[in-house]
């Protein structure tokens, strides 16, 4: 990046100076109700704000005067766009009543709040706005979350109990980052997502889904392999979804993959071989409801691996190949419970035959619940993933993007749930 600047004004912008840009709807006519309390954590809680709005959120903050100490009441209310709650009035703003919230975060929750809300201790407007909240999670199911943040030599015997005694109530805990001897924040992105879970009203919820993704690449040497470009972005992107709406989601990520939200339980496989050791221990160790196999499996193999490096003064290199165990159909026989979404690229082919090549499978007894099918030749100019959802019962259904087809995949499983 040059830091040559020809100092000319930004261009125009169609958004008024305190909108965010959307980046997801998940949080679509939602009122969050933002908690902060005194951890220097707090001063992290503008950009939760707004990252709550880019979800399409409406966000109150409530602050103790310690959480204050550390973050402006003139920032959050920039950010919310709504008036800071700092001290009881005759609105009784702490029950909430009028405008109710569906969902309560308390971040950064101090060592204090987590041990008086645990208590019953209700003495400021902070703490008395999640004891009205305890009461309407008890009567009415409004999920409450608080995200910890305190030093290591804070986390004692008694925070632990309190900690157990608030889960035992039914409130989530999100867990900190524990690094440096600390309890440090969840990340930003932890908060939202847990956020957006605990409002998950999908027959998914519960679920355990399995995914795969990426590449699984064949070593040649010790060095090199032979690979493809596939990054494991769709398959990420379903897991991240399936996540959200409440499923238990294992995701088997190939080498040179993207990385993964923090939040979803992935492994990593470095070769082909990792990939079909760790994808058949996953699936003899837990009973998965369904398979999303999205990886781009190797179809071929070296015949031997040279145990050391090629050298690069060889004048040619000829490799022989031989074709890698089919592992689709292995999972089929040995797993025939487990409903399937299996996926087809075909490159050189109508669509006409992509359809006939992704069909093929379902005249078998045991065949994939859901196809994915895509083609090169469809893909849009700019490399936009273009892809047709296919069921035995339901015609070809086309859709743009990685977020649109990893949505429809999942509202496919939901129908199904």
């Amino acid at each position: 990046m040059s830091l040559e600047w020809n100092i000319k004004p930004p261009p125009p912008s169609e958004f008024a100076d305190r909108e965010v840009r959307l980046t997801g709807s998940h949080l679509s006519g939602k009122r969050v109700a933002l908690l902060i309390t005194g951890s220097i954590a707090a001063y992290r809680m503008p950009d939760l704000v707004r990252d709550y709005r880019r979800e399409g959120a409406d966000v109150v903050v409530y602050a103790t005067n310690e959480g204050l100490r550390y973050v402006s009441k003139d920032a959050l209310e920039w950010c919310s766009q709504n008036p800071v709650i700092d001290h009881f009035t005759f609105d009784a703003e702490h029950l909430s009543d009028s405008t109710p919230f569906d969902v309560f975060v308390i971040a950064p929750a101090s060592y204090n709040i987590l041990n008086k809300a645990a208590l019953g201790i209700a003495d400021c407007v902070v703490s008395s706005a999640i004891a009205a909240a305890l009461g309407r999670m008890e009567r009415l199911g409004i999920p409450i979350l608080f995200a910890p943040a305190m030093h290591g030599s804070m986390h004692n015997k008694i925070l632990t109990r309190s900690m157990q005694t608030l889960q035992d109530m039914g409130v989530d805990l999100i867990p900190p980052i524990q690094t440096h001897g600390k309890n440090n924040l969840a990340s930003l992105e932890m908060i939202v997502a847990a956020t957006i879970r605990s409002l998950s009203k999908s027959s998914l919820y519960g679920k355990s889904v399995l995914i795969t993704g990426g590449p699984t690449p064949v070593p040649l040497d010790n060095i090199r392999s032979i690979t493809t470009y596939f990054t494991g972005t769709l398959s990420i992107q379903i897991a991240r979804e399936a996540w959200l709406r409440g499923a238990s989601v294992e995701l088997i990520l190939g080498k040179g993959s993207r990385s993964a939200p923090d939040f979803i339980n992935t492994k990593i496989a470095a070769t082909f071989e990792d990939y079909a050791n760790i994808l058949k221990e996953s699936l003899q160790q837990q009973s998965f409801d369904w398979g999303i196999f999205t990886a781009a499996v190797a179809d071929f193999q070296p015949v031997s691996v040279f145990q050391g490096k090629l050298s690069s003064k060889i004048k040619q290199l000829d490799l022989k190949l031989m074709p890698t165990p089919k592992l689709i159909e292995e999972v089929r026989q040995n797993f025939p419970d487990l409903s399937m979404v299996t996926f087809k690229y075909e490159e050189n082919v109508s669509h006409e035959e992509l359809m006939s090549i992704a069909k093929k499978p379902f005249s078998n007894k045991i065949c994939p619940q859901i196809v994915v099918a895509n083609r090169a030749e469809e893909f849009k100019p700019d490399g936009t993933q273009v892809a047709w959802v296919i069921q035995p019962e339901n015609e070809p259904e086309k859709h743009v993007g990685k977020e649109d087809i990893a949505n429809a995949i999942l509202s496919r499983i939901e129908q199904s749930c």
